[in-house]
């Protein structure tokens, strides 16, 4: 893994957005990650956080140069380097606790610390978006030292319900603490002036009567992009995908495009700023991630912030938020469900939401509400300190 301020995913905004809240006068925290980009510095204060970067780097790599050689050789060396850095620091900082942020990232070295210093207490952070079964397989070259990624673990906490179970699963002996990630609700709760989202309306080339189907995703066979496109076929002219994203499933979605005559309804614009990304949403009318596979995904969480009824999986973590009519009756509807590799079941839902304006609004106010409720980062930062960070340091073991 990376940190800021290049190269930033769910977990590196996780880290920040937490410590960032954590009082400083009570928590010192040293994150060693990879450091990729030879123009950043080796040490360096971010927010709550003194970074320290090592591993092989390039001068301004792309996302792309991440998964090349030599510097995907990284991802091998980090789970050793990072041990032994770990202990370098621990000599000068005498460190109370080390905290692992995803146990294929940083397992394995937090596993080899916490053998070699018993004494430091460990929390293992679950917030893989990949299958368990993919992940075990990667790191099937580990060995043992993956296993005790979960079995030296004083604590372990988790995004989602689904993640807790592989956490047991793995061998760990105690209760996983379910803290999930959140979003950023203001930025994604703000209002813009109608002729802001005319604008974004005519840049995505939007006319009057048309629905725009949105999804902000890497292009990857977890997400299920490909089932949208196959979807777009049975749907009318009127209805088009908007798709923000990179990824490796680039070239062969262009071709399932093209195969299937969809040049005109699917648009794959690329990277879109942070920043930015609420105006765009809200310039559409349904956001849309069918997904094979989820940690969490808060993706699903900022599109209902914003106001956009949810088609999505209920696969891993998502089905902890999203909550179908008919699938999930004795709770309030949040999402409407559909079957993983299933593109009649998508067509379905865009058709479902279009038909009935009231059932959609009645949806999207009470997911709102949840997002906002529930997944809000001061609250989850609270939560971190309170369920995790002081039960860590106030018991000897929390682990049973």
């Amino acid at each position: 893994m990376g940190y800021y301020p290049k190269h930033i995913g769910g977990a590196e905004v996780a880290l920040k957005e937490i410590t960032d809240r954590l009082p400083s006068e009570k928590f010192e925290f040293h994150l060693v990650c990879n450091r990729y980009d030879s123009t950043l510095p080796k040490e360096e204060q971010i927010g709550n956080v003194m970074v320290h970067r090592i591993g092989l780097a390039t001068k301004n790599p792309s996302m792309a140069d991440l998964r090349k050689l030599p510097l995907h050789l990284n991802k091998l060396f980090f789970q050793f380097c990072a041990y032994y850095k770990a202990k370098q620091l621990h000599k000068q900082y005498h460190f109370d606790g080390i905290w692992a942020m995803m146990a294929h990232s940083c397992g394995v070295p937090a596993g080899m610390f916490k053998k070699k210093f018993p004494d430091v207490q460990y929390v293992l952070t679950l917030q893989e978006g990949d299958p368990p079964e993919y992940i075990e397989k990667k790191m099937r070259i580990f060995g043992k030292k993956f296993d005790a990624a979960f079995t030296t673990a004083d604590m372990v906490q988790v995004i989602s319900t689904f993640l807790g179970t592989w956490a047991k699963q793995k061998g760990f002996a105690g209760e996983p603490v379910l803290v999930p990630n959140a979003v950023n609700i203001a930025h994604f709760t703000q209002t813009y002036a109608p002729a802001e989202i005319a604008a974004a309306q005519k840049e995505l080339g939007k006319k009057e009567g048309d629905v725009f189907l949105v999804t902000t995703s890497r292009l990857v066979h977890k997400n299920g992009i490909d089932d949208v496109v196959r979807a777009m076929a049975q749907l009318p002219q009127h209805v088009h995908f908007v798709v923000y994203g990179t990824g490796p499933d680039e070239a062969m979605l262009r071709a399932l495009i093209a195969e299937l005559g969809l040049q005109k309804r699917v648009h794959l614009l690329g990277y879109i700023d942070h920043a930015v990304m609420p105006q765009y949403l809200k310039a559409c009318d349904i956001f849309i991630r069918p997904s094979r596979s989820e940690g969490m995904g808060n993706s699903f969480v900022e599109a209902m912030a914003a106001e956009l009824p949810v088609i999505a999986t209920q696969e891993g973590g998502i089905a902890d938020f999203l909550f179908d009519a008919q699938r999930n009756p004795e709770k309030e509807t949040t999402g409407w469900a559909v079957r993983p590799d299933s593109p009649e079941d998508i067509a379905a839902a865009v058709r479902d939401i279009t038909e009935h304006p009231e059932k959609t609004a009645t949806t999207v106010a009470q997911a709102k509400e949840m997002a906002c409720q529930k997944y809000d980062w001061e609250l989850i930062a609270s939560d971190m300190h309170t369920k995790v960070f002081t039960p860590l340091f106030t018991e000897p073991n929390p682990a049973p």
